[in-house]
């Protein structure tokens, strides 16, 4: 077995380890190269410090050499990242098992002093044999190490763009579509200079009176050849080309104007807003909420931001730190989609929180069994205890309606009020003493 290392000094650096790997592949036929990024480290070293985010990764280092063996080699490719080099492998699937195993193992976490941080895993692999190392000049096999480590980022950079999977794994024959991505780049640039996103809004409603009370605001394309479309690709580029703050900032702003023409209305509503983690991180997230409100003259109280649940139940600190900030200016903080991955109660225990939105998946399906309706009677008693309200997503017949009044569930939103509409569309809504669905079998609410 290995020694551990004492120092992050005597863990080779990016050269050292390419020159490793080089030696690695004039010696074996085949081999893999998997670079393991580290989730938001740059948490631990802002709230902890350098020294005890090192003594973090030093840790971390030996861990995965101890997991893996001495059979594979171990390098240090910039500050979070690590390479490890597995010489006679090139089974993918045998890199996936080893990509589960190490999340599996890091599932335990680390200790410094009172601080606890439970490391998470952006991964890339490249893998190649002898088939693939072909000098075009000489057919004889040739490793080229420049395009065998580019091939390892550029998997790397794909698993940190994967929505639900942090792995992604190359080979070296594969195709990079990097153009499409490009072009969404482009387009998004475009739709900020051209003002071609939107906000539409979707009510949210008294279940018990059915007068809206509130709204989400959703982000929309006006395509200048595809019309209205929902925004997915652009936000994929935002979080590809660091742009989420751009976005996320312009959308924060156009929510402050609403609010301020909500008044010139007499419209005394709340908007909520999806945030992104990209803003969570961000240490300019606060002085431009209190930029914005000041210049709009509208307080912050009048704003809540929509976390999905697996940011608001991270472990990171610096999220904790922005949402404990956020709720002293008083803005309202509530986790969206409840329900919908694995809610760590122990996290919902500790956070401060000023809502839960119940997944509509549970809601949608409330006619067709009782397991859904306890859920939400679970959830309820929850956001009794914590004193924090409970809202309906995806509410859609007058059926669902009594169920959730007979619960006790006292928000909604969902199609059967209305579908999220722009503006103008909203405001006439919101000046209905009672807002429902115009379908006949509606009425009877």
């Amino acid at each position: 077995m290995s020694r551990p290392h004492t120092s992050l000094a005597t863990i080779p650096n990016r050269f050292a380890f390419i020159d490793g790997v080089s030696k690695v592949a004039s010696q074996c036929s085949e081999l893999s190269l998997m670079l393991v990024d580290v989730v938001r480290f740059s948490d631990v070293t802002t709230s902890l410090g350098i020294n005890v985010g090192d003594e973090f990764l030093l840790e971390i280092a030996n861990r995965i050499q101890t997991l893996f063996g001495k059979e594979v080699a171990l390098g240090r490719i910039s500050g979070d990242v690590f390479g490890v080099v597995f010489p006679s492998v090139s089974n993918e699937a045998t890199l996936r098992s080893s990509f589960d195993h190490l999340v599996e193992h890091f599932k335990v976490p680390m200790y410094h002093e009172d601080n606890a941080f439970m490391a998470d895993f952006n991964v890339g692999v490249v893998c190649s044999n002898e088939t693939h190392w072909v000098n075009n000049v000489t057919d004889k096999p040739s490793f080229d190490i420049t395009a065998f480590v580019s091939r390892a980022e550029a998997a790397l950079k794909q698993a940190k763009e994967n929505k639900y999977e942090n792995y992604f794994s190359l080979a070296l024959k594969d195709k990079t579509d990097t153009g499409r991505s490009l072009a969404l780049k482009a387009d998004l640039k475009r739709a900020l200079a051209q003002n071609e996103l939107e906000l539409y809004y979707q009510p949210k409603v008294n279940l018990d009176n059915l007068s809206v009370v509130g709204a989400e605001c959703l982000l929309r394309w006006n395509h200048p050849l595809d019309g209205i479309l929902f925004p997915g690709p652009l936000i994929e580029a935002a979080e590809s080309y660091n742009m989420m703050n751009e976005l996320g900032y312009w959308t924060l702003e156009q929510a402050f104007r609403t609010l301020a023409e909500f008044d010139a209305q007499r419209l005394s509503l709340s908007l909520s807003v999806n945030i992104s983690p990209t803003q969570l991180y961000d240490n300019q997230l606060i002085p431009t909420l209190h930029m914005l409100s000041q210049s709009y003259s509208i307080p912050m109280t009048r704003l809540e931001l929509e976390l999905t649940e697996d940011i608001a139940l991270s472990n990171s600190l610096m999220v904790k730190k922005q949402l404990d900030e956020l709720r002293c200016l008083g803005i309202s903080i509530s986790v969206d989609d409840f329900g919908k991955g694995y809610s760590n109660l122990a996290y919902i225990r500790d956070l401060q929180l000023d809502a839960l939105k119940i997944d509509k998946a549970f809601v949608m399906e409330l006619e067709s069994g009782d397991i859904n309706r306890a859920i939400i009677e679970a959830v309820k008693i929850i956001g009794v205890a914590k004193g924090c309200s409970v809202v309906a997503e995806g509410v859609e017949t007058v059926e669902q309606l009594h169920i959730l009044r007979e619960i006790g569930i006292s928000e909604g939103q969902g199609y059967l009020f209305s579908k999220a509409v722009p503006f103008e569309d909203f405001v006439s809504l919101a000046q209905q003493e009672i807002i429902i669905g115009s379908s006949p079998t509606r009425k009877q609410a």
